[in-house]
């Protein structure tokens, strides 16, 4: 049986490196961001300060969900063998449900308000994928049945880091000159749909090596993960089912969908996701997964600005 091992950490610690995960969060929030910017470069709509503020929100969003994920395990689990740590802050006194709670209302209430000022700039379409992104952020870990216990976070990841942050952010750039016509946003979200779907599989494969990591914890704590539903091994077809529709992709942009070739850019991360995609098939260690988990944000980043790239420059 795995075992993770507590460590005494000072407060600031606990936040940043077992709450925040700046170098997981970040690269699964910046990627959809940076590909939506490549495309509004091209189409000539570029907003640098929409661009941000969906960034920002994006963030705040997605670490709402992290601390009340966390803040679920702390009270369902209170001896919670993979997160020693927080356990032990929370013996200590670094740490309380409290502030977990606290943090988890202001990451989502700042969402909101950043999100007042991009239904001044965007319309409603934005209002509804920033409630529809914080009830889903929520519902993966709380409420009377948690999607993430399910098994069901993949397609979750999938739609919403892919499909949905990209959408999101090109459109709060492109939306203004559209003059705001209804359902203009129909008109303009079959490319951003499109190059969200590399973004949501490398970004549900970060999920996937958590729960191949996770998987005899998450058993312990009735999680019923696709990992712990049916095994590593499917767990790790799924990965490389996903990593082969993300390389996929720039082909079909290309042929397809009018990108020049510089869309194939993303193809020079091959060799990182090669080694990556190894670590996941060979290592099975808790231990050994850990660092799996940000080289695989690292792997996602890297494709993520390329893409925006090859989608910024002329076809």
């Amino acid at each position: 049986m795995a075992t993770a091992q507590a460590q005494v950490w000072s407060r600031a610690e606990v936040w940043r490196r077992k709450l925040l995960y700046p170098g997981h969060t970040l690269p699964t929030v910046a990627a959809p961001v940076l590909v939506a910017c490549g495309l509004a470069v091209q189409h000539h709509v570029f907003s640098a300060v929409p661009a941000c503020l969906a960034l920002a929100a994006g963030w705040l969003i997605q670490v709402g969900g992290v601390l009340t994920d966390n803040h679920q395990n702390l009270v369902h689990e209170p001896e919670d063998r993979e997160h020693p740590e927080l356990v032990q802050a929370l013996r200590l006194g670094t740490l309380s449900l409290r502030s977990l709670k606290a943090a988890i209302a202001a990451c989502y209430l700042l969402a909101l308000l950043i999100g007042c000022y991009l239904l001044y700039v965007a319309g409603t379409f934005v209002l509804w994928i920033g409630l529809a992104s914080i009830a889903a952020s929520w519902a993966y870990s709380a409420g009377p049945r948690p999607i993430g216990r399910l098994g069901l976070a993949d397609p979750l990841f999938f739609v919403f880091f892919g499909i949905v942050s990209v959408v999101g952010a090109y459109y709060v750039q492109a939306a203004p000159t559209l003059g705001g016509a209804p359902g203009s946003w129909l008109a303009i979200s079959a490319l951003p749909c499109a190059l969200g779907l590399p973004i949501g599989a490398l970004t549900t494969n970060i999920l996937i090596v958590d729960d191949i990591r996770d998987r005899e914890f998450d058993a312990l704590k009735g999680k019923r993960t696709v990992a712990v539903r049916f095994g590593a091994r499917w767990s790790r077809a799924e990965f490389m089912a996903l990593l082969v529709l993300a390389y996929i992709a720039p082909l079909w942009f290309w042929l397809a969908l009018g990108f020049g070739a510089w869309i194939l850019l993303p193809w020079l991360t091959l060799p990182f996701a090669v080694t990556t995609a190894r670590a996941v098939l060979t290592l099975d260690r808790y231990e050994a997964l850990v660092p799996v988990t940000p080289r695989a944000g690292r792997l996602l980043l890297g494709y993520a600005a390329l893409l925006a790239i090859g989608a910024a420059l002329p076809s």
